[in-house]
């Protein structure tokens, strides 16, 4: 896993083989769209995605020699249709400008719902650093479920970040990015039950959501994504989400736009990259500067 390299053209292949078309800027056309259901049409859990005893490995080559992984996890509930519609239309500007910086990105794309109600919460794609990763986006289920709980799973992705990756990077004393995109609080735990199930691990009580973000930061730098959209439930949770997420993450939590979401996106790699500099993790330009004379 994880060979090739993303290039324009190959997206906008792809994407006419997907009925979709691919404006001069880049994105896809979403005009004719009425939502997420029209972008993502999987109606259950593809056997590629599934979590089930998995590992997935971001392994260095000849080719990617200094292989960077990143983790994308998205909420894949019914509030989020959105920004999961954003997220797949800017697919190719993202990575695109990615790549103008860290040649060897890997990426993985995440599904995450809620463990005590939906049927897939955990959906995850190997690691990839071409058109395979359009191709995993468009595996994701859209369930849009979610409960009544007042969270989302989210701390999911860093538990199988943690359990279920292997990454080279590790051996070179540098951490992975994972980076999570939500609508609604931080949830306190993951249930041991409903975790085990799905995941196939020997889980016997609940994952506490602090002492999983101790153990996860040690392999990850952590991210989140609040997305404020009419549409969603962030203006209904906004305090809740700056007293949870905001408080444990500081500077490592964002508040969005779906317009500014692909930028963001970019922020946080950014903010790895300032905190990196001087360590000898060297992009091949300024990410910022980059952003400063081309936001999305």
């Amino acid at each position: 896993m994880g060979g090739g390299y993303w290039r324009r053209d190959d997206f906008e292949r792809y994407s006419a083989r997907m009925g979709r078309k691919v404006g001069a800027g880049g994105h896809i056309d979403t005009s004719g769209m009425r939502g997420a259901q029209d972008m993502y049409k999987a109606s259950g859990l593809d056997p590629k995605m599934d979590p089930y005893k998995v590992m997935r490995e971001c392994c260095d080559s000849d080719e990617h020699p200094d292989t960077l992984p990143v983790i994308l996890a998205l909420d894949v509930t019914g509030s989020m249709g959105g920004a999961l519609l954003k997220t797949a239309a800017s697919l190719n500007v993202i990575m695109q400008k990615i790549l103008d910086e860290y040649e060897d990105v890997e990426f993985m794309v995440m599904g995450i719902g809620d463990l005590s109600y939906d049927r897939a919460p955990i959906q995850i794609s190997q690691f990839e650093s071409d058109i395979r990763i359009a191709e995993h986006l468009d595996r994701l289920w859209f369930e849009r479920g979610g409960g009544g709980n007042s969270f989302e799973s989210y701390t999911a992705a860093w538990y199988m970040g943690l359990y279920h990756t292997s990454l080279d990077c590790w051996k070179k004393g540098r951490k992975g990015i994972l980076i999570t995109l939500g609508d609604e609080p931080l949830n306190p735990y993951l249930p041991a039950d409903r975790l085990a199930q799905i995941t196939g691990d020997q889980v016997h009580r609940d994952v506490d959501t602090y002492a999983l973000y101790r153990d996860a930061l040690e392999k990850y730098e952590i991210f989140h994504i609040a997305i404020d959209d009419r549409e969603d439930s962030y203006r209904h949770y906004a305090r809740a989400i700056q007293n949870s997420f905001g408080r444990l993450l500081k500077d490592r939590f964002f508040v969005s736009s779906l317009n500014s979401l692909p930028a963001t996106i970019l922020d946080c790699l950014e903010a790895v990259r300032e905190a990196n500099a001087g360590t000898g993790s060297k992009p091949r330009m300024s990410l910022g500067r980059f952003l400063l004379t081309s936001r999305l």
